[in-house]
């Protein structure tokens, strides 16, 4: 990679990589002006707006607003790690506008390798106070885990990969035999990738020890519209 490339890289959403240090001890960051301030603001931030979305009082939204603001970059307060699933939509369920929330989305919200980067250059370049993985009702993805644990068979294509990464949730609930095995194991899966938001070394790691930043599950209830925090 040239140097001007790189140079690229670390100037994304208009930041320069020189806000961050990087420590012996890990990695810190100066929040932005506008930003929610710690992580205990970020995430009332995200329920405050869930409560006016279930309420149906949203703000009035001008996304033509801003526009030239948002050209020169972004400043997200937090992180999402949603479903796939088109009836999760993060922007819309928080009452969010354009460039509030940084959002990872993947069938099953999951957390693999190429989602911890993408985290990782949320804390340390954009300064975002909180990561959420957010389960919801009825998630396809798990349920298609469950029914190839029981079935004793992958699906076709690259679908195990789905399969294989929500797997180790099913399992941890499964001897508990829970009334509702689905739901446990969604409820398992957002907490153990938000486990694993928190302890990723060295930079998020580094992050959470500091109190800079703060993850937490929760799960989307899509026919009430809200979100609980696990």
């Amino acid at each position: 990679m040239g140097a001007m490339r790189r140079r690229g890289l670390f100037a994304m959403g208009g930041v320069a990589l020189s806000i961050v240090a990087l420590p012996r001890s890990g990695i810190t960051a100066q929040p932005f002006a506008g930003q929610a301030g710690s992580p205990d603001d970020a995430i009332r931030r995200l329920i405050e707006g869930n409560a006016r979305y279930v309420a149906n009082t949203l703000r009035p939204a001008d996304h033509a607003a801003g526009r030239a603001v948002r050209a020169a970059g972004q400043r997200p307060f937090a992180a999402i790690v949603a479903c796939s699933d088109s009836r999760v939509v993060p922007e819309l369920i928080f009452d969010q506008g354009p460039g509030d929330l940084f959002v990872i989305r993947v069938a099953g919200n999951f957390i693999n390798d190429d989602a911890l980067a993408t985290l990782e250059y949320g804390a340390a370049v954009l300064g975002i106070s909180a990561i959420m993985v957010l389960g919801h009702a009825s998630c396809g993805a798990v349920g298609a885990t469950i029914d190839s644990i029981r079935d004793n068979a992958l699906p076709p294509g690259h679908l195990p990969n789905l399969v294989n990464a929500i797997r180790p949730a099913v399992y941890d609930v499964m001897p508990g035999r829970p009334n509702d095995l689905l739901a446990a194991a969604i409820a398992e899966n957002a907490r153990r990738n938000a486990g694993k938001a928190a302890t990723a070394a060295p930079i998020l790691s580094g992050f959470h020890a500091s109190g800079r930043i703060r993850s937490v599950a929760a799960v989307y209830e899509i026919a009430s519209g809200k979100v609980e925090l696990l």
